[in-house]
């Protein structure tokens, strides 16, 4: 079966969902993919000019943001919305550094101001090299350097999980490009951090080989029945709403008995949990009663947070 939406590119139903907003009297311009906040910070290294990391946050915001990703068009109000804040924990020389990344990512959500998150990652292996003034480039068919690949794994993950959360299974030919930076990487002889299976279960690698699994297919479908079956109809009608977002939560189990305690499971829920009891908080008893305990078996870490909110 044909998935709903499935022959509609994703900038078109970013342009249903924000049609409102986007109406204007003159044609809507063109504009890359990515409307991405970059934030440098290194709170404990002293033996580097700040300059340094100021020119970084420069280059990487103008990589993310001024690079076509795609082949769609995208108006400026269509782009998606994420951030990267990178903080550098050491520089070995003046051009060599060790850090931390976090990537967030959200969606706008019909008939409403709100954005939805959608990723909320953070990736302990960022180890890269860069040069004050260079332009950073990347080639889609090699491994250049860690610091562009790493940059682009993230874009293609971020556009794969928001196209996702527009059509059913919609982010397939992104999680695939970001597949391709992992095998590239694979390919030096000594590849950095996070690229292969031995750097364990939340890496970059891991994250990737599991969504594009036949076991994470019910996560990908919860992408969209949770946000553009239920999110986007809550306005409308919100007990509707809560029941398809409590269905797609629930179908969520099938992963968990297969692979209980994973990474993508851990990177929905740390994005989702807050929005889950703010959504569920005022809900009837029932659906409350019926949705805690599939949220606690499946999301141990934050089960607080559901008995504070849900119980």
């Amino acid at each position: 079966m044909t998935p709903p939406f499935a022959p509609l590119t994703r900038g078109i139903l970013r342009n249903f969902l924000t049609v409102l907003l986007a109406a204007v009297a003159a044609a809507p311009l063109s504009a890359q993919e990515l409307d991405c906040q970059v934030s440098v910070i290194a709170p404990t290294v002293n033996n580097v000019e700040t300059s340094v990391f100021e020119q970084l946050e420069t280059a990487i915001t103008e990589f993310m943001n001024g690079r076509r990703w795609t082949t769609d068009e995208f108006t400026l109000t269509e782009r998606v919305t994420c951030t990267m804040q990178i903080t550098i924990n050491k520089a070995n020389s003046q051009t060599n550094f060790e850090g931390t990344i976090q990537v967030q990512s959200s969606r706008p959500v019909y008939n409403s101001n709100y954005n939805a998150p959608l990723l909320m990652v953070n990736d302990n292996d960022f180890d890269f090299t860069y040069a004050p003034g260079t332009m950073l480039q990347y080639s889609p068919d090699q491994f250049r350097d860690n610091l562009t690949s790493v940059l682009a794994f993230y874009a293609y993950l971020i556009l794969a999980m928001d196209y996702d959360s527009f059509a059913l299974e919609g982010g397939t030919n992104w999680y695939t490009q970001a597949q391709t930076v992992v095998t590239n990487a694979q390919g030096l002889s000594s590849p950095p951090a996070g690229w292969s299976a031995a750097d364990g279960k939340q890496s970059r690698y891991a994250l990737i080989d599991n969504i594009l699994s036949q076991t994470f297919r019910p996560l990908r479908r919860c992408y969209y029945e949770y946000h553009r079956i239920g999110l986007d109809n809550a306005f409308d009608d919100p007990a509707s709403s809560r029941q398809a977002m409590s269905d797609a939560l629930i179908s969520l189990r099938n992963v968990h008995r297969i692979r209980p305690a994973n990474y993508n499971l851990q990177t929905f829920f740390q994005a989702k949990k807050d929005e889950i009891v703010k959504m569920f908080g005022v809900a009837p008893d029932g659906e409350r009663a019926r949705l805690l305990p599939v949220l606690k078996l499946i999301d141990p870490g934050n089960i607080p947070v559901y008995d504070q909110g849900l119980g």
